[in-house]
């Protein structure tokens, strides 16, 4: 009986230690300091293309070459990787675009990643490029005329709670993809959009960056906590 018992902890053990994490996650570290990114699953194919260029350390030595304070932070292009202070930037990627993801349900509040892209009228997204929203808190006046005059469409009002509080991006929305948030480390972002920029928003002093993926480890140690502080600030 006791033999039995021992072999069911142990096999109860060996599945919560091997159960997959709900999510993916990839670390972004700077001298500015760093954060960990939720990977959104609602989004796969965003999802993956940044988890595969991730793997590959394709973002390693990259720098966040578009900075506007109180609004966000971009970088992943290839081209900044020891990129001279006189070299335009922003137009660097590989030679694909990703379809555009929209979520009605995923919004550019503070501390998300979402992807950045050109003109063109389908709204792929760069095959690399991304974004951190910093942005702004909102009045409620402030997200009317947003509606009347850019939107076209109503926030629901949980979103809108969201803008009124933490801030964010609203005119973004439906626009750009949405793929993921921060976690971890908002911190990092206010850091960097706090930085002395020149032309075309460029900060003056380089900020590289490295991404990595977390390993299933990690990411199980990670929502374990997280989960913790969501059941604590209940």
């Amino acid at each position: 009986m006791k033999k039995l018992l021992l072999i069911c902890l142990l096999f109860c053990y060996s599945f919560a230690h091997s159960a997959k994490p709900k999510y993916q996650y990839i670390k972004i570290s700077t001298a500015k300091g760093e954060c960990i990114v939720r990977l959104y699953n609602e989004t796969p194919l965003h999802r993956d293309n940044f988890l595969k260029l991730a793997k590959e350390g394709y973002y390693n030595g990259t720098i966040f070459h578009r900075v506007i304070k109180d609004f966000m932070i971009q970088g992943g292009d290839p081209d900044s990787k020891n990129a001279d202070s006189t070299q335009t930037l922003g137009n660097g990627g590989p030679k694909y675009t990703v379809p555009a993801e929209f979520r009605d349900s995923i919004f550019h509040k503070k501390g998300v990643l979402a992807a950045a892209r050109d003109n063109n009228p389908e709204k792929a997204s760069s095959g690399s490029q991304f974004y951190l929203v910093q942005g702004k808190v909102f009045t409620d006046e402030q997200l009317n005329n947003l509606e009347k005059n850019r939107l076209k469409h109503k926030i629901p009002d949980y979103q809108r709670e969201v803008y009124k509080t933490i801030g964010g991006t609203p005119h973004l929305d439906r626009n750009y993809t949405v793929y993921g948030e921060v976690v971890k480390g908002l911190a990092m972002i206010d850091s960097i959009a706090g930085v002395t920029t020149g032309a075309a928003n460029r900060p003056k002093e380089d900020v590289k960056m490295t991404v990595t993926v977390l390993k299933k480890r990690e990411a199980r140690r990670l929502e374990k906590e997280l989960n913790k502080l969501a059941k604590a600030s209940k």
